[in-house]
């Protein structure tokens, strides 16, 4: 069973540079195999050769010692993944007219009650729950209007990681 590693924060704004081959041949020297990575914002596709109740730890702790800041793994299976891009309606793209994005959601907040939590104007988004994520589509017209860019200040943010829907849609088919 494959394993879809989702590394938060990132490659962002200049902050937290982690190169890609160098983030692969760590996740290799864990012993993982068919380890390959998709763009720069950390997706790591790999099989575990060991339990998955500690690899987050282990993970995280070999991240940390080669990069030399903390960084926060979410796992996901590859069923997991393909569950919450199926959940994601065909119609919704990121193009002029849409954005449309997916937020892997970490344990902590991992309820369909979050949605309510966060300051959006739901009037201007489409916002739903699946297991595991949150995802959205807004008509760019309409993005400030929606407040979805005000998650980012918000107490729950720090516990999910957001991919575009291209992104997501990628790693569930990934082979």
């Amino acid at each position: 069973m494959k394993y879809i590693a989702l590394l938060r924060g990132i490659n962002v704004g200049g902050n937290k540079k982690v190169d890609m081959k160098t983030l692969k041949n760590t996740f290799e020297s864990l012993g993982f195999t068919d380890v390959s990575t998709y763009i720069n914002s950390g997706n790591i596709i790999f099989n575990p050769s060991k339990k998955l109740d500690k690899l987050n730890e282990i993970i995280e702790k070999s991240l940390q010692k080669e990069f030399g800041f903390e960084i926060k793994v979410l796992i996901k299976t590859e069923n997991e993944m393909k569950v919450i891009a199926k959940a994601i309606p065909k119609e919704w793209k990121n193009d002029s007219e849409q954005k449309s994005d997916v937020a892997y959601l970490f344990k902590d907040i991992d309820s369909k009650n979050t949605i309510n939590e966060l300051p959006i104007k739901k009037e201007f988004i489409d916002i739903r729950y699946v297991k595991g994520a949150i995802i959205w589509n807004v008509k760019r017209k309409d993005y400030n209007k929606s407040h979805i860019n005000k998650i980012i200040g918000h107490k729950s943010y720090i516990f999910m990681t957001v991919r575009n829907i291209n992104t997501a849609r990628y790693l569930a088919e990934h082979k």
